[in-house]
């Protein structure tokens, strides 16, 4: 057996709201640990034994490449949440969130399960669709835009009784990546997927595919439909960091307007021509392939890479350039009055003293506070990835967004 890590954060509701002091217990064959949650909502870093990795490496249903533990999370005033089924990959770290519900009180209902991927339990394959944008394709929305979270149904779509959640973008495109295929893969491999995986869901999202057949969301989490989505589900900090990079890319041929919808399949049960290959995708990182190259060698050498439009949560967009120690102007006092916000549900983020558009050592140490509590890589540098985070968790915490972290 190797290594895996794994840290659990802690929320009631929703992100805006950590949970402290909260009594975790991780459980599985042989392993009975007790931590508790800091002011941040989140447990110290485990180490935990996973299968070795090269069971991820190629196709075989003889040993399942992650282990699975069992996280019980308790507090007086809240009752507990259960999670069955977190997965840990050798040398992944896994970030496992778990949620107390106001609505659903003590009554024993806080329980998420969470499914393998699609590559180990053989998911209904892919219903195939046309790709290209017809008169019956639904409603076209006037440009390609990245929304601040979408609706996933919870079922297939004539389900009525399954619930609908409301999700952030890039947290829904590093939950579908995590159900789909193994975060031990190349990173060029792991790209090219959420290309794929990003491109379909901008294609439901510009079609407004369920929404103008008269269904109240925009995805269903099915994988024979659409792709699949396992609710609050363990996410991989290669999946998370590779996502943070390229959620805003989508792909697109010349002459056209519109995200492709990118099927794909395993490329082992299920080959369809014209399909990105899961396996496939993965043997061509190992040899070498970028994410470009691996698209292109499934869906043909004209598509391309293009950036989506984002509606922002901040007022103020990123501004196209890192801010790092020693920057100033409006874009650094938005930043610092932002993570001075955050501050108020998250204490362990120190406080800005000067928020007057300077970066300042203040703002670095707040910025690598924030980094760490929210799974990001911990440079002091505000990136893209970790600005989009920032002006997210100012949202929840601002009660922007009411409901829609949940």
């Amino acid at each position: 057996m190797a290594i895996g890590r794994l840290v659990v954060s802690v929320f009631l509701d929703n992100v805006a709201q950590p949970v402290q002091g909260a009594n975790v217990n991780i459980s599985g064959p042989g392993v009975n640990i007790n931590l508790l949650t800091d002011e941040s909502g989140r447990t110290n870093i485990i180490d935990l034994e996973a299968p070795d990795s090269e069971y991820s490496l190629h196709p075989q249903h003889e040993v399942r490449p992650f282990s699975t533990y069992n996280i019980t999370v308790t507090k007086y005033d809240l009752g507990a949440s259960v999670v069955v089924g977190t997965q840990v990959y050798a040398g992944i770290e896994s970030f496992q969130d778990v949620y107390f519900s106001t609505s659903q009180g003590n009554s024993g209902k806080n329980l998420t399960v969470i499914t393998p991927p699609t590559l180990w339990e053989n998911a209904p394959a892919k219903i195939p669709e046309n790709p290209n944008i017809t008169e019956d394709s639904g409603k076209v929305l006037p440009r390609v835009v990245i929304p601040a979270y979408i609706i996933v149904h919870d079922g297939i779509p004539s389900d009525t009784y399954a619930p609908n959640y409301y999700v952030s973008f890039s947290d829904y495109i590093k939950n579908v990546t995590s159900s789909e295929i193994y975060p031990s893969w190349p990173k060029e491999t792991l790209k090219a997927n959420v290309h794929a995986i990003v491109s379909f869901t901008l294609n439901r999202v510009y079609t407004e595919w369920y929404l103008s057949k008269g269904y109240n969301f925009t995805i269903t989490s099915s994988p024979a439909y659409d792709q699949k989505y396992t609710h609050n589900r363990t996410i991989f900090d290669t999946i998370s960091n590779v996502v943070d990079e390229v959620f805003m890319e989508y792909l697109i041929f010349p002459n056209t307007s519109y995200p492709f919808l990118a099927q794909y399949s395993d490329g082992i049960n299920v080959i369809r021509e014209g399909w990105l290959s899961q396996w496939g995708s993965k043997s061509l990182g190992d040899q070498g392939y970028n994410a470009l190259q691996i698209v292109r060698y499934y869906y043909g050498n004209t598509i391309g890479l293009k950036k989506a439009e984002l509606v922002p949560y901040l007022p103020t967009s990123f501004p196209g350039y890192n801010l790092s120690e020693g920057a100033c102007g409006e874009e650094v006092q938005l930043l610092q009055n932002s993570l001075n916000k955050i501050r108020g549900s998250y204490p362990a983020i120190p406080l800005i003293r000067n928020a007057n558009g300077i970066f300042d050592s203040d703002t670095v140490n707040a910025v690598k506070k924030f980094q760490n509590v929210f799974n990001l890589p911990v440079t002091g540098v505000v990136n893209f990835a970790t600005w989009y985070k920032i002006s997210e968790i100012y949202a929840a915490v601002s009660d922007m967004l009411k409901g829609v972290f949940i």
